[in-house]
């Protein structure tokens, strides 16, 4: 990878950063309190070829941005790394037969819908999962909490591919 296609990684994850704090956060459906957590997206989009130790860099640093402007401590963290981390399994499990070519990434318009759906909710899900545990911890409220993780992912599955509509056009 060259320079020109991390400066693309740096103003994608500025710009996710950026409308997580100022948009994002002050969006609250429900009684339930559920806030996309969008900022996601930049570890869905992040190249192939980029190794899995700085992937889990790039998640915590990530996670750590979000955590100082929403004061969640160490949350949004763990559950970045947890989602980068996993990232790389789910690639190899949906896979296409020949594998991923050099060039390509993983997008909703390079990929296809069904390819991006089965990417991206398993890993939205553990984010969310991840998040919402953690904030949880315990099982106090369990039921409160998996409703908050189904609702939460919706509808930030439903950002993300609204985003990716909007950003990554052929």
């Amino acid at each position: 990878m060259d320079i020109r296609a991390y400066s693309k990684i740096l103003l994608t994850y500025i710009v996710l950063v950026l409308a997580q704090i100022m948009v994002f956060n002050n969006i609250n459906i429900s009684s339930l309190g559920i806030t996309p957590l969008f900022y996601v997206l930049f570890i869905l989009v992040v190249p192939y070829e980029v190794p899995l130790w700085l992937q889990l860099v790039f998640g915590f640093i990530l996670g750590y941005s979000v955590d100082i402007f929403c004061d969640t401590p160490g949350l949004n963290s763990a559950a970045s790394v947890v989602t980068a981390f996993l990232r790389i399994k789910v690639l190899d499990i949906i896979a296409p037969r020949d594998g991923y070519e050099n060039g390509t990434h993983p997008y909703l318009m390079e990929m296809g819908f069904s390819w991006f759906l089965s990417y991206s909710v398993p890993l939205i899900v553990v984010h969310h999962a991840a998040y919402f545990m953690l904030d949880a911890f315990g099982f106090e409220n369990f039921l409160r909490t998996l409703l908050k993780i189904i609702f939460t992912s919706i509808c930030t599955e439903v950002f993300v591919i609204f985003a990716q509509y909007i950003a990554y056009r052929k």
